[in-house]
């Protein structure tokens, strides 16, 4: 009964030359010797050619054990090289973990959802807004005052008025529901430099008038 095929020594020819091993270069030698003994009667001269080709499967060997040599080094360096570059990041995230400290987080600059403000600014965009929704408010009671004739409007002319809003925080006086108006005596007997005289209430100090 013949053997497997794959069990046979003349598989070793068919392989790639990396791939072979020293099991492959024996096999080799027995296929080599088993047909130099079939021509066996030239004598002295097959046997000089079966030395030199001991000889060059000698070498042979030499070279497949150097080669696995070299792949095993190469697979041990590269495991070697793997475990340092992991000790290596790990140095790293930890030393990055004590700088920042353990209430500090990293945030990711490509993140479409990392926070854009600090709790600092969002504090002062809100006080900002409360004090802008006071003073509106403020401007709408003197308003609804002056349309229902509780508080005297200033001088002005058939021309528009210019109306400039400032920005700074006025003192904010209490505003007294019983305010008397000018009348037409008092302002007789004022000088002329005091005909136009305004009185200082709230919304004086949030708008100024200017006459074109």
């Amino acid at each position: 009964m013949d053997a497997p095929r794959d069990s046979s020594p003349a598989m070793a020819f068919e392989k790639d030359a990396l791939q072979l091993t020293v099991e492959d270069v024996y096999d080799i030698s027995y296929v080599i010797g088993r047909d130099l003994l079939k021509i066996s009667k030239a004598g002295a001269q097959v046997s000089d050619l079966q030395f030199r080709i001991v000889r060059v499967l000698e070498m042979f060997e030499v070279l497949v054990n150097k080669y696995n040599l070299s792949v095993e080094e190469l697979k041990m360096e590269r495991d070697n090289l793997k475990r340092e570059l992991d000790r290596v990041v790990g140095e790293k995230s930890a030393e990055q973990g004590s700088t920042l400290g353990p209430d500090k987080m990293v945030v990711d600059l490509k993140d479409p959802n990392r926070p854009r403000f600090t709790m600092q600014e969002l504090k002062e965009v809100l006080q900002e807004r409360n004090q802008l929704k006071a003073h509106l408010l403020i401007a709408q009671e003197e308003l609804q005052l002056y349309k229902s004739g509780l508080l005297t409007g200033p001088h002005q002319s058939s021309e528009s008025a210019m109306v400039e809003v400032e920005l700074e925080p006025a003192i904010i006086p209490v505003i007294s529901p019983q305010i008397t108006t000018i009348t037409e005596e008092d302002e007789s007997k004022d000088e002329p430099k005091d005909e136009f005289k305004e009185e200082k209430t709230t919304i004086r100090k949030l708008f100024s008038f200017r006459r074109k």
